[in-house]
Formats: structure tokens, sequence, C-alpha cells
């Protein structure tokens, strides 16, 4: 059922409704009304004929019939538009108008009431009177006027209203209610013809001048424009996964063509010399060890791409740095890491991606940064820089050539005596990115070895708009070359 139907019939019901019930208020508040100005002139009239009625008793009951008339004549003539009745020990006297005298009444009433005989309808008041000769009662009567034809020909015009009001006021209503829901359909007809799955066609930004119809399609756009956010999440994590199909099988066709090359050998030669076979040995660990590592760091950047603003929040950067320098520690026994950082240096961000961003770090100053004689030193320094946080790792190895700093960062960039993945600068620059900071390298402090220096902003931030570090590589924009420190 339509709306503008459903309001016309809810009007068309309730009109009548409210016309009924007010014309039954009037009613009682004009009969109440009547009651009253009829009850004060009965209690007039009965203050005006109590002596009379009382010396009536008196000659009644002392059995003088002459004085008994002419007390009865001046009562009469005391109140000729009201009825009286004085009932007493020696018998009843009425006149004027009033019930028939079968008409029962009540004994004694506290103030006026009605008293019903036949078709018509009586107030009648009654006083107690008391003399020396005994009791009784006087009462007075006056036609009802609360009944009279005014009152029911006001009951009869409140029903034809009624019953008037009931399609008048709902075809009025769903007239009404039709011309309020225009805005309504046209929004419904041009929701009607959208269909986010083949165009990219939206409800346009146009006021209608009813609110309600402007938050109804206020919500719509929104609800749309979550549509085409999620639509584009779920492209871009189908590219991810796509990518990721394609960089694993490309980056592991190598080794898994040498694992199978030293399976044959050992297969096809089981009397290996003992050398060789530990060599050919060495060689799968080695190779496993790179399948494994490669295998994570591809997740590791899938994560990445694919985290949300809601994983975000407050993260203690010195914390996170005290953490990975003493994972480092049992990682490398025999190297020297130190760590310099301020307490309580936060920032707005991802705690697992800055943990991959300081882990990668440390892993690459290790691998890469250690001197002529094999040792491992590395210094990692947190500090705050106005708005920024930065994050520095130094090490003494043979550094980073001018030309290879901005290439470092891209995807399966390896050295030529590298048995990595290719890929921890790249999860570095990934997070640095993601946290909307820059990453570069420079020459150590003292002239030798290489620093890797983060710069995060402290204040939270929005999440890039688009990620695709699994499918593309690591621009000039995502990186960034600093000058030399000299501390």
């Amino acid at each position: 059922m339509r709306l503008s139907t459903r309001i016309g019939l809810a009007v068309g019901v309730t009109v009548p409704l409210l016309v009924l019930a007010s014309g039954w208020l009037l009613l009682q508040l004009v009969s109440r009304d009547l009651h009253r100005a009829e009850d004060d002139h009965l209690r007039a009239r009965a203050a005006a004929v109590v002596p009379d009625a009382r010396a009536l008793l008196r000659v009644s009951a002392a059995d003088r019939p002459k004085a008994a008339d002419t007390r009865e004549r001046r009562l009469y003539s005391a109140v000729l538009d009201v009825g009286v009745r004085v009932v007493g020990p020696g018998g009843t006297f009425s006149g004027g108008p009033q019930p028939d005298a079968s008409v029962a009444l009540p004994r004694r009433t506290p103030g006026p009431v009605t008293v019903r005989a036949g078709g018509t309808s009586w107030r009648a008041l009654s006083v107690p009177l008391t003399t020396v000769h005994g009791s009784g009662t006087l009462w007075v009567f006056s036609p009802d006027a609360a009944d009279r034809a005014q009152l029911r020909l006001v009951r009869r015009r409140v029903a034809v209203t009624s019953l008037l009001a009931a399609p008048l006021s709902g075809l009025l209503a769903w007239g009404i209610a039709s011309g309020a829901a225009g805005p309504l359909r046209r929004l419904g007809r041009r929701t009607a013809g959208l269909d986010p799955r083949t165009s990219t066609a939206r409800l346009p930004d146009e006021p209608t001048g009813v609110t309600e119809v402007d938050e109804l399609a206020a919500t719509l756009r929104t609800v749309l424009a979550r549509y085409d956010e999620q639509a584009a999440r779920t492209a871009e994590a189908l590219d991810t996964a796509r990518s990721f199909s394609a960089a694993a099988s490309h980056e592991l066709r190598t080794p898994l063509m040498s694992m199978g090359t030293n399976l044959d050998i050992l297969t096809a030669h089981p009397e290996l010399p003992e050398p060789d076979r530990t060599e050919v040995l060495a060689d799968l660990r080695g190779e496993h060890a790179r399948l494994l590592g490669l295998l994570v760091m591809l997740r590791e950047l899938g994560r990445g791409d694919l985290v949300e603003a809601e994983a975000l929040r407050d993260v203690d950067v010195t914390e996170a740095a005290d953490a990975s320098v003493a994972q480092a520690r049992r990682r490398a026994p025999d190297a020297r890491i130190t760590l310099d950082a301020a307490p309580g240096l936060t920032v707005h961000g991802w705690e697992p991606g800055l943990r991959l961003l300081l882990d990668n770090l440390l892993a690459n100053a290790l691998a890469h940064g250690r001197d002529a004689q094999g040792r491992a030193t590395v210094a990692v320094g947190v500090r705050r820089a106005g708005e920024q946080i930065v994050v520095t790792v130094d090490d003494r190895g043979p550094g980073v050539p001018p030309q290879d700093r901005a290439r470092v960062f891209e995807r399966f960039r390896r050295g030529p005596a590298s048995s990595g993945s290719g890929l921890g600068l790249t999860l570095v620059a990934q997070q640095t990115a993601l946290h909307r900071g820059t990453v570069g390298v420079t020459e150590g402090p003292a002239g030798a070895g290489a620093r890797f220096e983060v710069r995060l902003p402290s204040t939270g931030g929005d999440l890039p708009g688009r990620r695709d570090w699994l499918i593309g590589t690591a621009g000039a924009n995502r990186s960034q070359s600093f000058p030399k420190e000299t501390s």
C-alpha cells in the first residue's frame, strides 16, 4: 500500500473520531452549564417557598382545611414557573409542572437530580421540612433543558459532520500526502536506474526542499560511495592476489629449479663423495631458507597493501624500537646493537607495520652492514624533530653507492652477494608510505657505512588512496635522500 493511501486512510479514520470526541465534550460542557443554570433557579425558588411549605405542613397537621387551602394557594402563586410538591404527615400537596405521582423519587438528595418520566426528564430538588407537628419534604421540579430539542439537534449535527469528515479528510490527506511524496517518488525513480555493477553514474546533489528526502538522498549517496570504496578495495585485493601469485611464481621458479637439480644429483649419484654431498645439502638448505623468506615477505607486502584505517592507533615508537633491538640481539648475538631513544615518542599508525619497518632495517644492517673483519655494529636512534618522529639505523659496512640509493627500495632488488628475498627494504618503503612518511639512505655519521633514515608524522593522517607495493615498485616519490648528518 502506498504511503499516500496509508496517510489518507489514517486521517479519514482519525478525523471523524476527533470530531465525535470534540462533539461529545461540547455536549457535556453545554449540558453542565444548562444544569447549573437550572439548579440555581431551583434553589432560588425553593428558598422562596420554604416558609409557605412549612406553614402548609403545620396547618394540615392541625386539621385546619381553610387555612391549608390558603397556604396552598400562596405556595403555588409564589412558584408559577416550576412545579412544587409538599409531602408531609397530613398528605401530599402538588401543583405546577412535575412528574406523575407514580414516578419514584429518591428519598434524600444532596443537590438537584434528574428524574425521568417516560420520554421527559426533570430536574428535581428536595428540601427537608421540620415542624412541631412532624417533618416532611419539599420538592421543586423544572423541565430538564439539557434534554431539549437543541441538544438533540447538536448531537445529530455532530454525527453528520463526523460522517462527512471521514471521506473529505481522507481525500484531502491523500492529496496532500501525494504532493508531499512527489520528491520521494522522483528519488525512487532516479535510484532505480542506478546499477553500481554496470555504471558509475550516481545520485546528483539536487536539494528538493524536503528535509527528509534530502537526508535520504544523502544517505543513499553515502551508501553508494561506500560501495564504490569497497568495490575499489576488492579490486585492489584481487590485483594484490594476482600479483602475489605472479611474483611468487616468477621468484620461486629459480630456487625451485635449483632445488630440483640438487635433488636429481643426489638421486642419480647415491655414492656422491661426502664433500660434494655436503655442498649440495648446503645449497638445498640455502634455497629452502630463501623460499621461506620470500613467501613471508610477499605475505607481509600483501598485508600492508590491504590494511584498513580501523587498524590504526597510537603506537609508542620507542617501545617498538626496543622490542626490535632485543629480537635482533637474540638473532645475532655476535653483533653490537645500541639504541638511543627518548621515551614516549608516539605516532598514529599500524603497530605490526612499524615493527616490520624496524625489523627489516635491522635485518638489512646485520646482513649488509658488517665491516671488513665481519663485525656488525649497528646504532638505532629515535628522536623528535618538530612534528616528525625520526628513526635512524646506522651501520659500518661498505655503504650504498649514490647511484643505487634510490633503487634499493624496489621490489626484488638484491646486491650481487645477497641471498635475501629482495623485499626487506621494499617493506620498509611500503610501511613508510603507509604512515605518510619518507625514507632515505645516506652515508653513515662517521663517513663510512650507511644510514637509513625514516621520518614519520607524529599526528594522525589518512591512509594512501592507492597501495600497490606488491603490484608495482617503489617510485622516486616514495623514497627520499637526506643530507649527510655528522652526529
